[in-house]
Protein backbone atom coordinates (compact mmCIF):
# COMPACT_ATOMS: atom_id res chain seq x y z
CA UNK A 1 0.00 0.00 0.00
CA UNK A 2 1.50 3.41 -1.00
CA UNK A 3 2.33 5.44 -3.93
CA UNK A 4 3.18 4.06 -7.58
CA UNK A 5 4.25 5.70 -10.41
CA UNK A 6 2.27 4.50 -13.91
CA UNK A 7 3.11 5.33 -17.67
CA UNK A 8 -0.47 6.27 -19.08
CA UNK A 9 -1.34 8.25 -22.37
CA UNK A 10 -1.30 11.62 -21.96
CA UNK A 11 -4.55 12.12 -22.69
CA UNK A 12 -5.69 9.18 -19.88
CA UNK A 13 -8.22 11.39 -17.97
CA UNK A 14 -9.72 8.64 -15.47
CA UNK A 15 -11.09 10.98 -12.68
CA UNK A 16 -8.59 11.52 -10.10
CA UNK A 17 -8.81 9.66 -6.56
CA UNK A 18 -11.22 7.42 -7.86
CA UNK A 19 -10.74 3.57 -8.42
CA UNK A 20 -9.47 2.34 -11.59
CA UNK A 21 -12.77 0.56 -13.24
CA UNK A 22 -10.03 -2.07 -14.18
CA UNK A 23 -9.19 -2.71 -10.44
CA UNK A 24 -13.38 -3.04 -9.08
CA UNK A 25 -15.33 -6.73 -9.75
CA UNK A 26 -18.49 -5.19 -11.10
CA UNK A 27 -20.31 -8.14 -10.28
CA UNK A 28 -20.30 -8.67 -6.65
CA UNK A 29 -23.87 -9.76 -6.00
CA UNK A 30 -23.33 -11.89 -2.89
CA UNK A 31 -25.02 -10.61 0.60
CA UNK A 32 -24.12 -10.17 4.12
CA UNK A 33 -24.72 -14.04 5.72
CA UNK A 34 -27.93 -13.12 8.02
CA UNK A 35 -27.43 -16.18 10.46
CA UNK A 36 -23.44 -15.02 11.66
CA UNK A 37 -23.73 -11.31 10.51
CA UNK A 38 -21.09 -11.82 8.04
CA UNK A 39 -18.72 -12.86 10.42
CA UNK A 40 -18.65 -16.78 9.32
CA UNK A 41 -18.84 -17.89 12.50
CA UNK A 42 -20.93 -20.52 13.84
CA UNK A 43 -23.13 -19.67 17.21
CA UNK A 44 -20.31 -20.53 19.47
CA UNK A 45 -17.47 -19.44 17.44
CA UNK A 46 -19.07 -16.04 17.83
CA UNK A 47 -19.31 -16.25 21.68
CA UNK A 48 -16.01 -17.23 21.83
CA UNK A 49 -14.58 -14.45 19.37
CA UNK A 50 -16.88 -12.10 21.41
CA UNK A 51 -15.16 -13.24 25.01
CA UNK A 52 -11.60 -12.86 23.05
CA UNK A 53 -12.29 -9.38 22.84
CA UNK A 54 -14.13 -8.17 25.65
CA UNK A 55 -17.46 -8.22 24.38
CA UNK A 56 -19.15 -10.99 26.60
CA UNK A 57 -18.79 -12.19 29.67
CA UNK A 58 -15.27 -13.96 30.59
CA UNK A 59 -13.57 -14.67 33.75
CA UNK A 60 -9.95 -15.25 33.93
CA UNK A 61 -10.78 -18.67 35.68
CA UNK A 62 -12.62 -20.05 32.59
CA UNK A 63 -8.81 -20.60 31.17
CA UNK A 64 -7.00 -21.59 35.00
CA UNK A 65 -6.45 -18.27 35.24
CA UNK A 66 -6.02 -15.95 38.19
CA UNK A 67 -7.45 -12.48 37.33
CA UNK A 68 -4.18 -10.01 37.42
CA UNK A 69 -4.51 -7.54 40.39
CA UNK A 70 -3.27 -3.61 40.99
CA UNK A 71 0.01 -4.92 42.69
CA UNK A 72 0.91 -6.87 39.72
CA UNK A 73 4.18 -5.35 38.61
CA UNK A 74 3.32 -5.43 34.99
CA UNK A 75 -0.04 -3.33 35.77
CA UNK A 76 2.03 -1.10 37.96
CA UNK A 77 4.63 -0.32 35.41
CA UNK A 78 1.68 0.09 32.58
CA UNK A 79 -0.31 2.07 35.21
CA UNK A 80 2.62 4.66 35.87
CA UNK A 81 3.37 5.26 32.38
CA UNK A 82 0.06 6.15 31.33
CA UNK A 83 -0.39 8.37 34.61
CA UNK A 84 3.03 10.38 33.51
CA UNK A 85 2.10 10.43 30.19
CA UNK A 86 -1.23 12.13 30.85
CA UNK A 87 0.12 14.61 33.28
CA UNK A 88 -2.06 13.21 35.84
CA UNK A 89 -0.91 13.00 39.61
CA UNK A 90 0.87 10.50 41.32
CA UNK A 91 -2.46 9.65 43.44
CA UNK A 92 -3.91 8.62 40.49
CA UNK A 93 -1.79 5.72 39.74
CA UNK A 94 -4.04 3.10 41.79
CA UNK A 95 -6.66 4.02 39.91
CA UNK A 96 -5.59 3.46 36.75
CA UNK A 97 -4.15 -0.09 38.03
CA UNK A 98 -7.65 -0.99 39.08
CA UNK A 99 -9.22 0.51 35.72
CA UNK A 100 -6.40 -1.71 33.83
CA UNK A 101 -6.90 -4.82 35.67
CA UNK A 102 -11.13 -4.50 34.97
CA UNK A 103 -10.23 -4.01 31.29
CA UNK A 104 -7.40 -6.74 31.32
CA UNK A 105 -9.86 -9.39 33.04
CA UNK A 106 -12.15 -9.00 30.83
CA UNK A 107 -10.81 -10.45 27.68
CA UNK A 108 -9.50 -14.09 26.63
CA UNK A 109 -6.84 -12.87 24.83
CA UNK A 110 -5.09 -11.80 27.73
CA UNK A 111 -5.93 -14.96 29.70
CA UNK A 112 -5.04 -17.84 27.33
CA UNK A 113 -3.76 -20.92 28.68
CA UNK A 114 -1.23 -23.68 27.51
CA UNK A 115 -3.65 -25.23 25.46
CA UNK A 116 -4.53 -22.12 23.88
CA UNK A 117 -0.11 -21.74 23.46
CA UNK A 118 0.02 -25.25 21.97
CA UNK A 119 -2.81 -24.45 19.64
CA UNK A 120 -0.70 -21.57 18.35
CA UNK A 121 2.13 -22.82 18.34
CA UNK A 122 0.81 -25.51 15.91
CA UNK A 123 -0.46 -22.71 13.60
CA UNK A 124 2.91 -21.00 13.40
CA UNK A 125 1.99 -18.15 15.11
CA UNK A 126 4.00 -16.43 18.15
CA UNK A 127 7.32 -16.74 16.03
CA UNK A 128 8.79 -13.82 18.13
CA UNK A 129 9.04 -16.67 20.94
CA UNK A 130 9.58 -19.56 18.92
CA UNK A 131 12.38 -18.15 16.46
CA UNK A 132 14.91 -16.14 16.55
CA UNK A 133 16.27 -13.46 13.62
CA UNK A 134 19.66 -14.56 12.52
CA UNK A 135 20.55 -11.31 10.97
CA UNK A 136 18.84 -12.63 7.33
CA UNK A 137 15.73 -14.07 8.22
CA UNK A 138 13.83 -15.80 11.04
CA UNK A 139 15.07 -19.62 12.18
CA UNK A 140 13.33 -21.46 14.63
CA UNK A 141 15.72 -21.63 18.41
CA UNK A 142 17.49 -24.60 18.95
CA UNK A 143 16.78 -26.17 21.05
CA UNK A 144 12.93 -26.14 20.47
CA UNK A 145 11.48 -23.20 22.60
CA UNK A 146 7.66 -23.12 23.57
CA UNK A 147 6.57 -19.87 25.88
CA UNK A 148 4.29 -20.34 28.78
CA UNK A 149 0.88 -18.65 28.69
CA UNK A 150 2.28 -16.54 31.38
CA UNK A 151 4.84 -15.41 28.75
CA UNK A 152 2.36 -15.18 26.45
CA UNK A 153 -0.08 -13.07 28.57
CA UNK A 154 2.42 -10.58 29.55
CA UNK A 155 3.24 -9.98 25.68
CA UNK A 156 -0.55 -9.44 24.85
CA UNK A 157 -0.26 -6.67 27.55
CA UNK A 158 2.76 -4.91 26.98
CA UNK A 159 4.03 -6.03 23.33
CA UNK A 160 2.73 -6.31 19.64
CA UNK A 161 -0.58 -8.54 21.28
CA UNK A 162 -2.43 -10.91 19.45
CA UNK A 163 -3.71 -10.26 16.36
CA UNK A 164 -7.20 -11.29 13.96
CA UNK A 165 -5.41 -14.49 13.05
CA UNK A 166 -4.16 -15.73 16.28
CA UNK A 167 -7.99 -15.23 17.25
CA UNK A 168 -9.26 -17.33 14.83
CA UNK A 169 -6.87 -20.17 15.56
CA UNK A 170 -7.47 -20.60 19.64
CA UNK A 171 -10.92 -20.28 18.61
CA UNK A 172 -11.65 -23.08 15.93
CA UNK A 173 -8.80 -25.22 18.60
CA UNK A 174 -11.31 -24.58 21.09
CA UNK A 175 -14.49 -25.45 18.78
CA UNK A 176 -12.43 -28.78 18.13
CA UNK A 177 -12.03 -29.77 21.99
CA UNK A 178 -15.67 -28.83 22.69
CA UNK A 179 -16.93 -30.99 19.35
CA UNK A 180 -18.62 -27.54 18.26
CA UNK A 181 -18.61 -26.39 14.43
CA UNK A 182 -16.36 -22.86 14.14
CA UNK A 183 -18.08 -21.94 11.35
CA UNK A 184 -21.85 -20.82 10.00
CA UNK A 185 -23.40 -23.40 8.35
CA UNK A 186 -25.62 -21.20 6.34
CA UNK A 187 -22.47 -19.57 4.26
CA UNK A 188 -19.86 -22.35 5.16
CA UNK A 189 -17.70 -19.80 6.90
CA UNK A 190 -17.28 -17.19 3.95
CA UNK A 191 -19.70 -14.43 5.93
CA UNK A 192 -21.76 -14.08 2.60
CA UNK A 193 -24.28 -15.46 0.68
CA UNK A 194 -24.32 -15.47 -3.74
CA UNK A 195 -27.50 -15.99 -4.74
CA UNK A 196 -26.81 -18.53 -7.45
CA UNK A 197 -23.56 -20.22 -8.48
CA UNK A 198 -23.39 -18.58 -11.80
CA UNK A 199 -23.59 -15.15 -10.24
CA UNK A 200 -20.67 -16.40 -8.08
CA UNK A 201 -19.00 -17.66 -11.47
CA UNK A 202 -19.23 -14.78 -13.24
CA UNK A 203 -17.60 -13.11 -10.11
CA UNK A 204 -14.86 -15.09 -9.26
CA UNK A 205 -13.94 -15.26 -13.76
CA UNK A 206 -13.73 -11.44 -13.70
CA UNK A 207 -10.00 -10.52 -13.92
CA UNK A 208 -7.85 -7.24 -13.03
CA UNK A 209 -6.96 -4.75 -15.79
CA UNK A 210 -4.55 -2.19 -15.89
CA UNK A 211 -5.06 1.31 -17.24
CA UNK A 212 -3.55 1.83 -20.64
CA UNK A 213 0.09 2.36 -21.42
CA UNK A 214 1.60 5.51 -23.11
CA UNK A 215 4.12 8.06 -22.95
CA UNK A 216 2.65 10.26 -19.61
CA UNK A 217 4.01 9.98 -16.04
CA UNK A 218 1.37 9.74 -13.36
CA UNK A 219 1.35 8.96 -9.38
CA UNK A 220 -1.41 6.79 -8.22
CA UNK A 221 -2.29 5.41 -4.61
CA UNK A 222 -1.78 2.25 -3.89
CA UNK A 223 -3.92 2.14 -0.20
CA UNK A 224 -7.17 1.70 -2.03
CA UNK A 225 -7.58 -0.57 -5.06
CA UNK A 226 -5.62 1.54 -6.43
CA UNK A 227 -6.74 5.28 -8.36
CA UNK A 228 -4.68 8.44 -9.96
CA UNK A 229 -3.97 11.44 -7.81
CA UNK A 230 -2.27 13.30 -10.64
CA UNK A 231 -2.97 14.30 -13.66
CA UNK A 232 -0.40 12.62 -16.67
CA UNK A 233 2.53 14.91 -17.26
CA UNK A 234 5.12 14.68 -19.99
CA UNK A 235 8.36 14.25 -18.29
CA UNK A 236 8.92 13.11 -14.51
CA UNK A 237 10.70 16.50 -13.80
CA UNK A 238 6.95 17.90 -14.38
CA UNK A 239 5.35 15.40 -12.52
CA UNK A 240 7.76 15.78 -9.59
CA UNK A 241 7.48 19.78 -9.79
CA UNK A 242 3.65 19.26 -9.43
CA UNK A 243 3.96 17.28 -6.74
CA UNK A 244 5.74 19.67 -4.27
CA UNK A 245 3.33 22.49 -6.00
CA UNK A 246 0.51 23.92 -3.47
CA UNK A 247 -2.16 21.84 -5.39
CA UNK A 248 -0.72 19.17 -4.42
CA UNK A 249 2.10 18.85 -1.19
CA UNK A 250 -0.33 19.75 1.21
CA UNK A 251 -1.46 15.92 1.30
CA UNK A 252 -0.50 14.38 4.40
CA UNK A 253 1.27 11.26 3.08
CA UNK A 254 3.45 13.07 1.22
CA UNK A 255 3.69 16.10 3.25
CA UNK A 256 7.30 17.30 3.26
CA UNK A 257 8.45 15.28 0.49
CA UNK A 258 11.01 17.63 -1.66
CA UNK A 259 11.18 18.09 -5.39
CA UNK A 260 14.94 16.41 -5.92
CA UNK A 261 12.78 12.88 -3.48
CA UNK A 262 10.10 12.72 -5.51
CA UNK A 263 12.46 13.24 -8.74
CA UNK A 264 14.39 10.40 -7.56
CA UNK A 265 11.44 8.32 -6.78
CA UNK A 266 9.74 8.82 -10.04
CA UNK A 267 12.88 7.71 -12.30
CA UNK A 268 13.64 5.35 -9.83
CA UNK A 269 11.68 2.80 -7.66
CA UNK A 270 8.87 3.76 -8.85
CA UNK A 271 6.59 2.22 -6.29
CA UNK A 272 7.05 2.44 -2.02
CA UNK A 273 4.89 2.07 1.06
CA UNK A 274 3.14 4.54 2.75
CA UNK A 275 5.12 4.88 5.80
CA UNK A 276 8.60 3.34 6.72
CA UNK A 277 10.19 2.99 10.76
CA UNK A 278 13.56 2.96 9.60
CA UNK A 279 16.32 3.21 12.81
CA UNK A 280 13.22 4.72 14.83
CA UNK A 281 12.21 7.58 12.37
CA UNK A 282 8.80 7.97 10.66
CA UNK A 283 8.95 8.91 7.09
CA UNK A 284 7.24 8.18 4.08
CA UNK A 285 7.80 5.58 1.45
CA UNK A 286 8.46 8.32 -1.00
CA UNK A 287 11.10 9.74 1.21
CA UNK A 288 12.81 6.55 1.90
CA UNK A 289 12.44 4.95 -1.16
CA UNK A 290 14.53 7.86 -2.66
CA UNK A 291 17.06 8.25 -0.14
CA UNK A 292 18.05 4.58 -0.44
CA UNK A 293 17.67 4.31 -4.53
Amino acid sequence: MGREIKRVPLDFNWPLDKEWKGYVNPYYKAKECQKCGGSGYSKTARLLKDRWYGYASFKPEYRGNKPFTPDDNLIQIMAKRNVQHNGTFPFAIDQEAARLCRLFNKSWMHHINNLDVEALIKAGRLRNFTHKWTGEKLEPKEPLYIPSAIEVNKWSLYGLGHDSINCHVVISAECERLEKNSTCENCQGEGDVWPDQESRQIYEDWQRTEPPTGDGWQLWETISKGSPISPAFKTPEELAAFLVSDEYSWKENDKGTTYKQWLTFIKGPGWAPSLIILNGDIKTGVQTAAEIA
